[in-house]
């Protein structure tokens, strides 16, 4: 069995930066993608980034694109996500996941486990 947990979610202002991070435990990710998505109150969940199993490779939502980086460092387990110039629409829930494959991939039904998620929540 494999848990993930966030952390490093938290109230900031627009323009600010946060840094998520997604430890895993229960058994070496190493060889898998992983992912971040995100789920704001009433919306559907939605593809934030990914990456694939070595960190060579990357995806990213067009929303994201050059204020967000994902990365990873198999030796701790842990996938991060780098938020760069937020703003209040980026406000959710966001979630890591693990992907079925080595390869990034941005649907949710190539992800088989989940974290339970972290609040970020970005003030105007």
């Amino acid at each position: 069995q494999v848990q993930l947990v966030e952390s490093g979610g938290g109230l900031v202002q627009a323009g600010g930066s946060l840094r998520l991070s997604c430890a895993a435990s229960g058994r070496t990710l190493s060889s898998r993608a992983m992912g971040w998505f995100r789920q704001a109150p009433g919306k559907e969940r939605e593809f934030v980034a990914a990456i694939n199993w070595n960190g060579g490779n990357t995806a990213y939502a067009e929303f994201v694109k050059g204020r967000f980086t994902i990365s990873r460092d198999n030796a701790k387990n842990t996938v991060y996500l780098q938020m760069n110039s937020l703003k209040p629409e980026d406000t959710a829930v966001y979630y890591c996941a693990t992907s079925l494959g080595n390869i990034a991939t941005t649907r949710s039904y190539h992800y088989d486990y989940w974290g339970q998620g972290t609040q970020v929540t970005v003030s105007s």
